[in-house]
């Protein structure tokens, strides 16, 4: 795996590298380039809400007895989520110097008894059943997750326009779920030990991953009229077949902050026999960076 990072960061920053680039302040928006500051170093924080929609799908391991895994589904609105949420954190900041810089994003989702659906259990050696929606009484879904960014930047232009970087680093992504369940079923395992799946249960799983990324970020000035456009792409993979993020909108600049409202999408792709099978995360967000 550290392998498939490494070629991934490598060919990534090579590809971005050789369009153009440029950018100064936070991941995943670009704040533009700061006011001097007399050290040559510039700090941007900005903390940030983002109005997500969580799309899920995940491959529960099923008891040694039985052998195997249950598919799960789920999609989360901001509404829902707001009411399911037990704690969330999210900031972006970065480190400038010249043209070099260093950011880094972070976000954490604590997610208890959101609405889930099984999809299929598989038991090793037989083909995927479907559980029908109709004999889930109830299916409720807890989800713990942490996704950290931390890459280097480098400004390839920049001018009154705005600027334009190219990055590459690493994405991590760690989730810990679990699901209660309550169905009207009850499926026997093929090893003939009498083992079974439904009634009322519980199942849970947990998976670290780390992904090489690269892209690049900026922004575009609208005139002297303080507002902009901020602009971020990345992707990669590693441990994930395929991780990325793209990210837009519009800002406005003021003598303490900038202010912006983006539109943010990020997503992860593994293999079928993963925990995490798919995640996105998409939705509106609002930053403020503070720049010192």
């Amino acid at each position: 795996m550290l392998r498939r990072i490494v070629m991934a960061v490598v060919l990534a920053g090579l590809l971005t590298a050789g369009t153009l680039s440029g950018a100064r302040a936070q991941q995943p928006i670009s704040a533009g380039p700061p006011a001097a500051n007399p050290s040559g170093w510039t700090f941007n924080v900005a903390p940030y809400v983002w109005f997500a929609t969580v799309d899920t799908s995940l491959s529960f391991n099923l008891p040694p007895a039985l052998g195997g895994t249950v598919s799960a589904d789920s999609s989360v609105g901001f509404g829902d989520l707001l009411s399911h949420l037990n704690f969330a954190a999210m900031v972006a900041a970065d480190a400038q110097y010249d043209r070099f810089s260093v950011l880094s994003d972070f976000l954490y989702m604590n997610l208890g008894g959101t609405a889930s659906q099984f999809r299929s259990i598989n038991f090793f050696g037989r083909p995927s059943m479907p559980i029908s929606k109709s004999v889930q009484t109830s299916v409720g879904q807890n989800l713990n997750a942490t996704i950290w960014t931390l890459a280097g930047g480098y400004t390839v232009i920049q001018g009154d326009w705005g600027n334009f970087d190219v990055i590459a680093g690493v994405r991590y992504l760690r989730v810990i779920a679990s699901i209660d369940y309550s169905l009207a079923l009850t499926l026997t395992g093929p090893r003939g030990n009498s083992a079974a799946f439904g009634g009322i249960g519980s199942t849970s799983g947990r998976r670290d991953i780390w992904n090489g990324i690269g892209g690049f970020r900026g922004r575009v000035r609208i005139g002297d009229t303080g507002l902009f456009v901020p602009y971020y792409f990345d992707i990669g993979a590693g441990g994930s077949n395929l991780t990325w993020q793209i990210a837009s909108g519009l800002g406005y600049h003021l003598s303490w902050a900038d202010l912006s409202l983006t539109y943010r999408y990020l997503s992860f792709h593994q293999g079928s026999n993963s925990i995490v099978q798919n995640m996105s995360i998409r939705g509106p967000m609002i930053m403020a960076n503070v720049t010192f």
